[in-house]
């Protein structure tokens, strides 16, 4: 696996930094981080999340970028170079897919709003047909969420890196509001039990 600042900082990208200021901090980074495959960090991340934007290349030479979307966890670590996922039916456009069959490189980012957290991929991508490999399919496959698979996509991680969380607005999901609110109703329910008791010793009292 690569280190990410080298493949992201081009030549281009080098002389911007360069000439803004930025270029001795990030020559350290791409000289001395080195990445072996993905980290349990990593991968807990990854299992988390319920949605990633992927940006693929088309015969236009135009970027593609794509939200998908499931239950969390739907995006699968295989191991620590590799993630995967079933391809829903969706719109049937395919203009991900048809850029993945002739420009195989992607870039993904994963997104935790309420801690503000993102990750970043450099990736290759290919893609699996269900009943090429049922083995694969039986572990990426969210047998529990509704959908119709229609296909496979694997991703060899060329490189990964965490972007810093200035400027994420956190937002929260209906799960996360629910969970929030039962340790509210928790609450309350005990200071409604406790001020019962004190009403039941106040009668008794009389």
């Amino acid at each position: 696996m690569q280190n990410y600042a080298t493949l992201a900082f081009t030549d281009p990208v080098r002389k911007l930094q360069e000439r803004f200021g930025s270029r001795s901090a990030y020559a350290r980074q791409e000289n001395y981080s080195f990445l072996d495959g993905l980290t349990d960090q990593e991968i807990r991340f990854i299992a988390e999340r319920d949605s990633f934007y992927m940006a693929s290349i088309g015969e236009n030479g135009f970027p593609y970028i794509q939200h998908r979307g499931g239950p969390k966890g739907f995006v699968k670590v295989i191991d620590n170079d590799h993630i995967g996922f079933v391809d829903f039916v969706g719109n049937r456009q395919y203009i991900s897919v048809g850029n993945i069959l002739t420009h195989p490189k992607v870039s993904l980012i994963m997104v935790d709003y309420p801690r503000r957290a993102r990750l970043k991929f450099y990736a290759e991508a290919a893609i699996v047909e269900l009943i090429d490999q049922s083995d694969l399919f039986d572990l990426l496959d969210p047998a529990d969420y509704p959908h119709r698979p229609e296909r496979m996509m694997v991703l060899t991680v060329q490189a990964y890196d965490w972007n810093c969380p200035q400027h994420i607005t956190p937002r929260y999901t209906a799960e996360d509001i629910a969970a929030a609110m039962l340790d509210r109703d928790e609450y309350v329910r005990s200071l409604e039990t406790e001020l019962a008791r004190y009403r039941q010793k106040a009668t008794e009292s009389l």
